[in-house]
Order: structure tokens, then C-alpha cells, then sequence
């Protein structure tokens, strides 16, 4: 088990820990009370639990800190190869050809930055319990929106609304 993992409390079996204070062991309590359990690796959540359990927080925020040390392994992979591979490139067109490559990769970087920040908004929702419910009505978010993107802070409803109130406002 890596240093990582322990850190979002996953056991050397795959399993992250739920205990009486904490939702995922990372140390940021969630005061449910709840008794200590094992969010198995396979854990999906479904719709026929209740809706923003501990399970299913759990899960939410494994899910976000994997997503999140991606992000920063690649940044960090980024950079290394920045240091290592100076351009050198003696030809003008291969030049800009690689300053073109760096260009996009550090826009898409820049995006993951970005990205970082919804994610630890999304880890203080899940601490605070607003997780999974719509900021505008309320309602709680379908655990499919939230699979496909758990950052997610409206319903895909709400979004659709928001979006077409933005398009008519940029129109005008």
C-alpha cells in the first residue's frame, strides 16, 4: 500500500474505512456517528440505498482524491519532463511544432488547476453535507450525474435551466 492510499484510508486490501467519526479515513469528520465499516474496492453506489449514506460518501470521496492525485501526478510529470527536455530543437519549424505541444499541455494543465479547486469544494461539501444535493432546488443529484461527474453541484436539470439563462443573458 503506498503512502497515497493510507492517506485516503484504504486498507492493504483495497477497502477504505469508515469509522465513528470519519467517512473515508482521511481525517475530516463527518459527526454521523455511524458505525465502523469497510467501503469494499468493488462498492458501487445504488440507488436502492439511502441516498448519501456514509457508504456512499465514502465512495464520493475516494473517488474525488483519486481524481485529484491524478491531476497531481500529472502535473507533476509535467514539470519533471519541463526540466529534463529543454528545447533544443535546431530547426524553426520543429521549435514551433514543440512550443505549440508545450503550449496545449500546459493549457491543459492550467484547466486541471482549475479542476483541483471544484474538487476540494466538492471534499467540503461532503464535510459539511451538502454533497450530492442540488445548490439551487435542493434536490439531490442522480448518483449517475455524480459518477459521471462528481463534482457536479446541480441537477442535470438545473444545470440545463442555468445554462440556457446564460446563453439568453450572452445573447442579449
Amino acid at each position: 500500500m503506498d503512502s497515497s492510499a493510507a492517506a485516503h484510508g484504504v486498507n492493504a486490501s483495497g477497502a477504505t474505512a469508515i469509522d465513528d467519526d470519519h467517512v473515508g479515513g482521511d481525517g475530516m469528520s463527518n459527526g454521523s456517528g455511524q458505525q465502523a465499516a469497510t467501503l469494499p474496492q468493488s462498492y458501487g453506489p445504488t440507488a436502492d440505498e439511502a441516498f448519501m449514506n456514509p457508504r456512499q460518501l465514502a465512495y464520493f470521496r475516494r473517488k474525488l482524491l483519486d481524481w485529484k492525485d491524478e491531476i497531481l501526478r500529472e502535473a507533476a510529470g509535467t514539470l519533471e519532463t519541463l526540466k529534463a527536455e529543454p528545447m533544443r530543437e535546431p530547426d524553426v519549424n520543429d521549435r514551433a511544432s514543440s512550443e505549440t505541444d508545450w503550449g496545449i499541455e500546459l493549457r491543459t494543465r492550467d484547466r486541471q488547476r482549475k479542476l483541483i479547486s471544484k474538487i476540494d469544494a466538492a471534499l467540503r461539501r461532503i464535510d459539511s453535507g451538502d454533497y450530492g444535493y442540488c445548490e439551487v432546488t435542493g434536490e439531490p443529484i442522480s448518483l449517475q450525474r455524480l459518477e459521471a461527474r462528481p463534482i457536479a453541484t446541480m441537477t442535470l436539470e438545473a444545470q440545463e435551466r442555468h445554462e440556457r439563462d446564460e446563453k439568453i443573458t450572452r445573447d442579449e
